[in-house]
């Protein structure tokens, strides 16, 4: 999902510290379905106290976490507010630095809407940018497309050889649950469940910073 990771935390805390993510979708017969997005910053929580101390870095000012926390929560406002979705939540844990957030949804093309809609209504410069336009999602009854966010290259210049090994060992999961058997997917890296009713993609957190295209992915169903 491309720019929440912008919105729910700050990019720079990303790309210094060890991340997990887990970006979990779950589609029904009618097109409805759950959608689920973990993040994951216990494994750096030192680093992350510290960077949180910070006015800047790598000439980007830094959000203090009340300033972080706000950002949630319009955002979860935002998004409740919107037709189509519905039982929005999102949890925080301001010691473990996780945070989850989690949407019932009433079509695809709702679920994308919804979130681009509540991302620009907390900054407004998202709709000038190519993100806006961006479908991360698509489906059309037999055929499941699946992409991930964009990771900023140009930062990674600028970290330490730490900060680039914390990436090493962070990961970002996508998986794709079903309501029916799947039939196959494209890529050659996914895994399909015993049930064959969900695929998961795993890569590391480095490897997208310089190849997103790894986790994309086409899922189809079986259709018998």
């Amino acid at each position: 999902m491309r720019k929440i990771l912008y919105i729910l935390l700050f990019l720079p805390l990303f790309l210094t510290s060890c991340i997990e993510i887990i970006d979990d979708l779950s589609l029904n017969a009618d097109g409805s379905g759950t959608f689920k997005y973990t993040i994951n910053l216990s494994s750096s929580k030192v680093k992350v106290n510290t960077l949180l101390k910070l006015d800047s870095l790598n000439g980007k000012k830094m959000m203090k976490l009340p300033e972080i926390k706000t950002k949630i929560n319009q955002f979860k406002t935002a998004l409740a507010s919107q037709p189509g979705i519905s039982n929005v939540k999102i949890e925080t844990n301001d010691i473990e630095f996780i945070i989850k957030l989690s949407c019932d949804f009433k079509n695809i093309e709702k679920l994308q809407e919804s979130i681009k809609n509540s991302l620009a209504s907390i900054d407004s410069e998202i709709k000038n940018s190519s993100d806006f336009s961006f479908n991360w999602v698509s489906w059309n009854g037999s055929k499941f497309e699946r992409s991930i966010p964009d990771f900023s290259q140009n930062q990674l210049k600028d970290l330490k050889a730490e900060d680039l090994n914390l990436l090493n060992n962070g990961s970002y999961t996508l998986i794709s649950r079903f309501y029916k058997p799947i039939n196959k997917c494209d890529n050659q890296g996914a895994s399909i469940s015993k049930s064959r009713t969900a695929v998961m993609l795993k890569a590391n957190t480095y490897s997208l910073t310089k190849n997103t295209k790894i986790l994309e992915n086409t899922i189809y169903l079986d259709q018998k």
